[in-house]
This record gives structure tokens, sequence and C-alpha cells, in this order.
């Protein structure tokens, strides 16, 4: 028979820890989000519809997203036990110097949209955290004031080839000038995708006021209140444009661009050269032959042509196919530590992350950022020790097994 007692306070005290009150309501979001996907869900409530369906969406039915991101679901890690894993590297080398971690924050457009601290907010946690950070052309803050944020962080500066060459070459002159470090030639918008959630909600930069925007906006005022308070909306590269997105890609970007023009790039810019957007083995070896010094695959986060390939599948091809003549590099569908892990493990030398930081972003601004970082490192700690390996470069094939 049970015999039974009335508790002591001595007894009771040591059950009765009330979780620490925060009274910061930022503060208090971003503790409660433990994954990269708690943080969408915070950014889908902090910002208008329009901003939050531009950073999440995909082009036409999404099923190019959804099939990256259904690969990194479905794959198999395979661990191996009795390992000494008490110590855990996660640096790894991006362009023959060392990045506290095996990701780089992608070149991301419109940035401070998604939240008024924008690009200066990635590039500082960048520099913090020692993660490289490519600012996109059709960033919201310019090349001069990303390197004035953060004069420490390693920057590479994305470009889309321009109708007006001339105006490539003074984008180039100037992140030259300001220290970026590489240069990153995004190669698959010859042409805007199809974004459909864009043109569905009338999606404009600056945005457009309709009636529904008005609507959207009362149930979103911090993000109005701060847009409209805080320096106007520029480019990086622009003076100004009215329009929307797709326009204007259609409008500035060359569909004639070929990779004989690499020769003019390399006229202007002689420091590392990456090219991202590959989705053949074919034009992995063809841009490897004319001297880039990674290659990103990557389908632009399945933003450009529905039912494009999935970059992860290409990896151990495409790994086999170049060797060690280019570092092969691999974006699209990550959503955690363990789906880098994974990339690498099939032979990637490193992965980039753009929306992964950009929900942090719309969540909470740079401490948003900061905390997506720390979520994607402590994931990518935790499941190497798992796996049984301390160092990035003793990840292989025998850890992982695609469906």
């Amino acid at each position: 028979m049970t015999q039974r007692q009335i508790p002591k306070w001595s007894e009771l005290k040591p059950l009765m820890r009330p979780k620490p009150l925060r009274f910061d309501a930022t503060e208090r979001r971003l503790a409660d989000a433990l994954t990269i996907a708690d943080l969408r869900t915070v950014a889908r409530h902090r910002t208008p519809r329009s901003v939050f369906d531009y950073t999440d969406g995909a082009a036409e039915a999404e099923i190019t997203l959804g099939r990256a991101r259904s690969l990194f679901r479905n794959l198999e890690l395979r661990p191996s036990i009795l390992h000494d894993v008490s110590a855990v590297d996660t640096t790894t080398d991006m362009l023959g110097k060392p990045a506290a971690v095996p990701f780089s924050f992608a070149p991301t457009g419109f940035t401070r949209l998604m939240h008024h601290e924008g690009e200066r907010a990635v590039a500082r946690v960048a520099e913090r955290r020692g993660i490289p950070y490519a600012l996109s052309t059709m960033g919201t803050t310019s090349i001069e004031d990303v390197a004035e944020a953060a004069p420490e962080a390693r920057k590479w500066f994305q470009l889309y080839v321009w109708k007006d060459r001339s105006a490539g070459e003074d984008l180039m002159g100037r992140a030259k000038a300001a220290g970026y470090e590489a240069l990153q030639l995004t190669v698959d918008v010859p042409v805007a995708g199809a974004r459909l959630r864009d043109a569905r909600n009338g999606f404009a930069i600056p945005p457009a006021l309709t009636v529904k925007t008005v609507l959207d906006a009362a149930t979103h005022p911090a993000w109005w209140m701060n847009l409209l308070t805080t320096e106007p909306l520029t480019f990086a590269s622009l003076s100004e444009w009215s329009g929307t997105v797709a326009d204007l890609l259609d409008k500035l970007f060359d569909a004639t661009m070929t990779i004989a023009d690499l020769e003019w790039l390399r006229a202007s810019w002689d420091g590392p050269l990456i090219i991202k957007g590959i989705q053949t083995i074919e034009d992995a070896r063809r841009v490897t032959d004319a001297g880039a010094d990674a290659i990103v695959l990557s389908n632009h986060g399945g933003r450009q042509l529905d039912r494009a390939p999935v970059p992860l599948r290409l990896v151990p091809d495409v790994v086999e196919a170049v060797g060690d003549r280019t570092e092969v590099w691999v974006d699209t569908g990550i959503m955690s530590g363990a789906d880098i892990v994974a990339a690498l493990a099939l032979g990637a030398d490193a992965t980039m992350v753009g929306r992964a930081y950009l929900y942090g972003l719309m969540a909470g601004g740079e401490r948003g950022v900061d905390r997506a970082a720390e979520i994607l490192t402590r994931e990518v700690r935790r499941t190497m020790a798992l796996l049984g390996v301390t160092r990035v470069d003793e990840l292989g094939p025998q850890h992982v097994r695609l469906p």
C-alpha cells in the first residue's frame, strides 16, 4: 500500500522554478524560437503578407522549392558510434580563408523591406560570428554603407550583369574600393521567373497603397512605422525604381550574356570569382574551365525555373566532374544545420543560406539574424557530434544516403 505525506516547502521549492520573465517582446519571441521553422512562423506574423510572400515564395507552382526541401527531409543520416566528440570544430575554408561555420549568408534583394535594419544588421552579425556575407546588386543599402557597418566582416558583392555594362563596371569598382573580398556573379536570371505570389499580392517597390495594403498595414503597424520613419528605401546600385520586381529584372538584366563575357568581367575584377546558379554538370565544367574560384549549385531558391534540378542531388556528380579545380558550394532548401551537414557529407565544400536568416531578420531585426545563425550553428555542431565526427573534413558519403 502506497504511503503518502504532505510535502515540505524545501522539497517543493526545487520543482517550482518559474520561467524567467522577459519584458522585451522581441527577446521573448526569439528565445521561444528553437528552429528556423519557428522563426519563419514569427516572421509571417510580424510582416505584411506581400513582404513575407516575397521572401517565402518561389516561381510558378513552387515545385522546385518543394522538391529541394523534400530531399533534405527524406535523406538519411548515418551515424558512427564510439568516437570522442567532446570538441567539435565547425570551421571550414571558403575561398582559401577560414569561415567559422560551413555556410555563408547569401545575397538577397530588397532586404530593408523585410526589416528596416536590413543589410547592415546582416553584415554586423556576419562580422561577429565569422560568417561571409554577400551583398546583392538588388540590396537596399549601398556598397559603402554596408562596408562601414561591418568593416571587419568578410564581404562579397553579388553582381547581375546589366544591359548597361558600364554600370556593372562601376559597381565592381565601388566594391573593390570598399574592400569587398570576392565577386559573386549570378547567372540564372536572363529573365525574371514567374513569382505568382508577388503578382497576386500586387507586390511592388516601393509598396503600392491599395485597399488591401492599407488593411494589411492596420495589422502590422510597427512594420509600417519603421518603414516610414527610417531612411528612405533606396538600392545598393540604383537611384530609384517604381514597379514590380519582375519588371525591374527584365528592364535591367542582360539576356545576351554568354560565357565569353567572363573575359569582360575579369578585366574589371581581379579578385576571387564565384559563379552562382549552376544546375548541370556540363555547366559546372564550363565555368570551372573559365576560371571560377567557386561555383554555387543553385536554382535561385526555386525562384526562377520551376521543376529545375535540385542542387543537393547534383553535388556528388559535380564534385567528381570538377575535382579540386574549384570549390563547390550548394544552396536552396536549407532549413537546418542538419541540412548543411548532409550537403557537406555529399561532397560540398560549403553552403549558402538565404531565407533562413531572412526569417530571423523579419522576426527580430539584427537580433533575429543572430538567432538564426545561433540555431544553425548549434544544429551543425550537434549533428556532427551525433554522426561521430569532430571536423568538417571528416564528413563523407558514408554519413548520408539520398532517397
